[in-house]
């Protein structure tokens, strides 16, 4: 483990050093947010490969996140720079026959879905076969993936009869728009059942929010022996799952019987997670226990909750009146969040967790302890790519 750390050190080093040699003009700092941010991911990574410190190019669901945030960038600036810095990326790991270097569907990895969601974003683009080719590929693993014996996708096969939030976002979206695509629109009611399953099986009756995880099989010493569930709500697993909700309802036909459902659950969700915004507008670490010793308003979940509701309102799922409380979060990241270097004019998010799951070795037991325990890093794309979402809809 010391070994690793190590190595992501001497990696983060090395591309610091390729920020000052890249960046010896200084980016625009009147441009709006949105694009500010792209402009110093790419000089953070001069290419997307890097994305996250990355040693060597590698299939990574952060890439997806991040690269899905330019593309909208990119479709709205129709800047050739971002499109190819995108590029840079899936060509480098998709053949023309539409395989996936280093991906590896014997896994079963649901988060290996996600960087899919730009392959028919791409293929209109571009026109390539291989993007399309590569969706198909991924669309199998989901026909094949395990699933919880009440027909849930497992979140990896090495964490089996398990359901995380961050899951609906890594699958479903993508899910949904290749059923839309190339399927037959009545898949789409296995997209739903995910959500079902989720809003059944997930949900705290005393705060109104989903718990980040719940064991189907009720074994993991993380889980209640009574409901499966995890102890806490995590902020980013509650963004990654508001994420998955207005993405799918972006997706899906209105007129879908489960439509409507879905749009009611997804603003019951945020009015649940309102509850807990601090008066900066950020969310905390453990979203409901803010009183508690050690727990800080973190950036991811700030960020992927402020775009949720951005796009929510823009898609006309949210009464209007909720942008004020996207506006408050916003606002909120700029002032506690970020920083910019006053020479280069790039810019840094603050005060991200740099992960957090459930299992696993060394084991992650779920307690409010654990998840404090857990490294802040700045600039994690899990953080950038939400904020840049959020920028992107807020028009900032």
């Amino acid at each position: 483990m010391a070994f690793k750390y190590l190595r992501t050190f001497v990696t983060i080093c090395t591309l610091v050093t390729s920020v000052f040699a890249y960046s010896s003009t200084p980016l625009d700092n009147t441009q709006p947010w949105h694009v500010r941010m792209v402009e110093s991911e790419m000089v953070r990574f001069p290419e997307a490969w890097q994305i996250d410190w990355d040693e060597a190019p590698y299939w990574d669901y952060v890439h997806g996140l991040d690269l899905l945030a330019i593309s909208k960038v990119y479709e709205k600036t129709r800047d050739v720079r971002y499109l190819n810095y995108i590029l840079g990326y899936y060509d480098l790991l998709i053949d023309d026959q539409g395989n996936i270097k280093t991906y590896e569907v014997e896994k079963y990895n649901i988060d290996m879905i996600n960087p899919g969601k730009l392959l028919f974003f791409l293929y209109e683009e571009t026109g390539k076969e291989k993007f399309i080719k590569a969706a198909h590929i991924l669309r199998q693993q989901l026909v094949d993936h395990p699933r919880t014996k009440q027909g849930g996708f497992w979140h990896k096969k090495r964490y089996p009869n398990q359901m995380w939030l961050d899951g609906l976002y890594m699958g479903a979206p993508f899910y949904a728009e290749y059923i839309m695509r190339y399927g037959d629109i009545a898949e789409l009611a296995d997209v739903f059942k995910q959500f079902e399953l989720i809003e059944a099986n997930l949900y705290d009756e005393k705060t109104g929010l989903p718990r980040h995880g719940w064991d189907a099989s009720k074994e993991q010493a993380w889980a209640d022996k009574e409901t499966g569930l995890s102890a806490h709500h995590w902020s980013r697993s509650l963004g990654w799952y508001a994420m998955a909700m207005v993405d799918v309802l972006e997706i899906v036909p209105t007129q879908h019987a489960k439509t409507q459902w879905l749009q009611g659950r997804f603003q019951k969700f945020i009015d649940a997670a309102l509850k807990y915004q601090h008066t900066s507008g950020t969310w905390y670490q453990v979203t409901d226990l803010g009183e508690r010793e050690g727990n800080y308003l973190e950036a991811s979940g700030t960020a992927m909750l402020t775009y949720s509701i951005a796009k929510g309102v823009k898609l006309g799922l949210l009464p209007t009146s909720y942008r004020q409380y996207a506006e408050k979060a916003f606002a909120g990241m700029i002032d506690q969040m970020i920083s910019v270097d006053p020479e280069t004019n790039v810019v840094t998010l603050e005060k991200v967790c740099r992960v957090a799951g459930l299992g696993g070795n060394p084991y992650r037991d779920g307690s409010f302890e654990y998840y404090l325990s857990e490294p802040i890093t700045p600039n994690d794309p899990k953080g950038v790519g939400p904020f840049i979402l959020a920028a992107y809809y807020l028009n900032k």
